[in-house]
């Protein structure tokens, strides 16, 4: 018997560290794509901020332009993230290595000629890919239960924390995105140093995340609120749970609409190209482009003027009819951005100051329309600093609840639909 054990015991520790050096060499590799995926981005912002009346007409070409090119060469890559999920759910066997640079290169030129989308998907995507693939070299040599979905989750991880460079908050979005309600900690010791590898690669390679220490911003002490702070900011949160949810649900509806109204998705993205310029041209000449980390900056740089009052509305719609229409990208950093922009309007009504606001919506939006509760948390404190935790803690349970088990991830499956709550 005490052979069995000391083989039982060596097996799991032998098994913990492959998985630890497995979680280590995917984070450096996803790490340094995300580097290099960011970097040009950023860039390709630049010279569309730089060049908007040159670049805005190509549009729609461009939107043809990325629906050939995944019709030639995509296959099922152009599932894009609900082939993750597929994954995920042992649907699918694996990601093809394809999906890396056909989601980069499809999700540059849509930020590059004006588009509305966000990042964080074609990173999602890019370490799922990767990590899928080192997955099966490892099941060569171990036999892990569960290794797919393991290595899947692991790869999300470093894929969100390369990008936004928000390593707790991108375990726990990897550990709960798939199943809303349930962590998935067989995953947890190779996602948190995948994670904890590709924030700290991608940081060495030039990429920086957003951070304020907002407290201190605003000389706020956590230890003052009261009972009437904590029910406004509970009124915050139910308003943002349903704006996230709104999100979600529109996203899904106009999707559909679009599949079903055009013939063929060339068709589409021409068609709905044209109209994005328009709308992108009259509507404050770009403001509305990109992932929204603009209007973002604005709500914390301390001019009220600058935020519109319908600029988290505007931003929701465009982001809607972009990523319904073709274009690559996607939804949580516009969900930042349109969170920033709504608590910035809907705090001073509630005698709070609009950057608190625009941090608590920052966070709670994301919740919401991603329908996670500790990834939000999280990724609100690594951007506003700890001290903030009481806050987010509040809002974003709020938010969470109030989402109606809405998601932007059609595929994601929840534990709540067991007591009857299946969303709108």
């Amino acid at each position: 018997m005490l052979k069995t054990l000391i083989k039982h015991i060596s097996k799991y520790y032998k098994d913990t560290f492959l998985l630890a050096v497995a979680g280590l060499v995917i984070g450096i590799l996803v790490g340094i794509i995300d580097a290099a995926f960011g970097t040009i981005l950023f860039k390709c912002t630049a010279i569309r901020e730089r060049y908007f009346w040159y670049l805005l007409p190509f549009l729609p070409a461009t939107g043809a332009f990325i629906c050939l090119i995944y019709k030639r060469f995509g296959k099922n890559a152009n599932k894009g993230m609900k082939l993750v999920f597929e994954v995920g759910f042992g649907h699918k066997v694996g990601l093809p290595i394809r999906m890396v640079p056909l989601s980069m290169i499809a999700t540059w030129l849509t930020h590059l000629f004006g588009g509305s989308a966000g990042r964080e998907g074609v990173a999602v995507q890019i370490g799922a890919a990767v990590s899928n693939n080192v997955g099966r070299l490892i099941d060569k040599v171990t036999n892990i239960k569960d290794s797919q979905k393991m290595f899947l989750i692991t790869g999300m991880a470093a894929g969100f924390a390369g990008l936004f460079c928000t390593p707790l908050a991108a375990i726990f979005f990897a550990l709960e995105v798939l199943v809303a309600g349930k962590l998935e900690y067989h995953a947890l010791i190779p996602a948190t140093v995948a994670s904890l590898s590709a924030a700290y690669t991608s940081r060495a390679l030039g990429l920086r995340k957003f951070y304020i220490n907002i407290l201190d911003t605003l000389n706020i002490h956590p230890s003052n609120y009261d009972i009437v702070l904590l029910l406004k900011i509970a009124l915050m949160g139910l308003i943002f749970g349903v704006v996230g949810s709104l999100f979600a649900l529109l996203l899904r509806y106009m999707r559909l609409k679009l599949m079903f109204a055009f013939s063929s998705p060339l068709k589409k993205a021409i068609i709905m190209g044209i109209i994005l310029a328009v709308l992108m041209a009259l509507l404050h000449q770009g403001r509305y482009c990109g992932t929204g980390s603009n209007l973002t900056a604005l709500c914390f740089g301390g001019d009220e003027n600058v935020i519109y009052f319908y600029d988290w509305l505007l931003k929701m719609l465009l982001t809607i009819l972009t990523l319904s229409s073709g274009f690559m990208g996607g939804e949580v950093a516009p969900l930042f951005s349109i969170g920033s922009c709504l608590g910035y309007v809907i705090a001073p009504m509630l005698g709070l100051d609009p950057m608190f606001g625009a941090a608590l919506g920052f966070a709670a939006v994301f919740s919401s329309g991603t329908n996670t509760l500790l990834a939000a948390i999280l990724v609100g404190v690594e951007s506003f600093g700890y001290s903030m935790l009481p806050f987010f803690s509040v809002v974003c349970f709020i938010s969470f609840i109030f989402n109606f088990n809405n998601s932007i991830f059609t595929s994601q499956k929840s534990i709540f639909k067991q007591y009857g709550d299946g969303g709108f």
